[in-house]
């Protein structure tokens, strides 16, 4: 069996696993899920024996690099995926040399994944989409 974690071009996919994620399990409208920032992105795919199975998005927002949409599709929960997806974001970010660092807004309940990847919480509890979160971040 083989992961591969790498940035893509190949939006459709990525919009197609955030569709199922975000839209079907966990009630997003779908006309928000995708968003303007889409085209600036730069998207990160995991692949396992050429079968998607989670996607991230990284924006710049100066120094920070913000993690965004970051999703595994069921089947994969569990698996080390979604660390191994945040861990290519971080490397990705890395790599870019404009980045200081990051930052991602969380699923109230995924907060302690996050901290164990080193992130911190900061600021006020918000709604997005109609479920709570939290701002975090880390330096790189």
């Amino acid at each position: 069996m083989s992961l591969t974690i790498t940035r893509t071009e190949d939006l459709e996919t990525c919009l197609k696993l955030r569709f199922e994620v975000f839209v079907d399990e966990q009630g997003v409208p779908a006309e928000i899920e995708r968003d303007a920032h889409d085209d600036e992105a730069i998207h990160l795919l995991a692949l396992k024996d050429g079968e998607p199975l989670g996607t991230a998005r990284i924006l710049a927002k100066g120094e920070t690099g913000k993690i965004g949409r970051v999703c595994v599709v069921k089947k994969a929960r569990g698996t080390g995926l979604g660390k191994a997806l945040i861990e290519a974001a971080l490397d990705e970010m890395r790599a870019d040399g404009r980045f200081t660092r990051a930052a991602l807004g969380s699923q109230t309940y995924a907060i302690p994944f996050y901290e164990k990847l080193g992130f911190a919480v900061y600021g006020a509890e918000f709604d997005d989409a109609g479920i709570p979160h939290r701002m975090m971040d880390r330096a790189l």
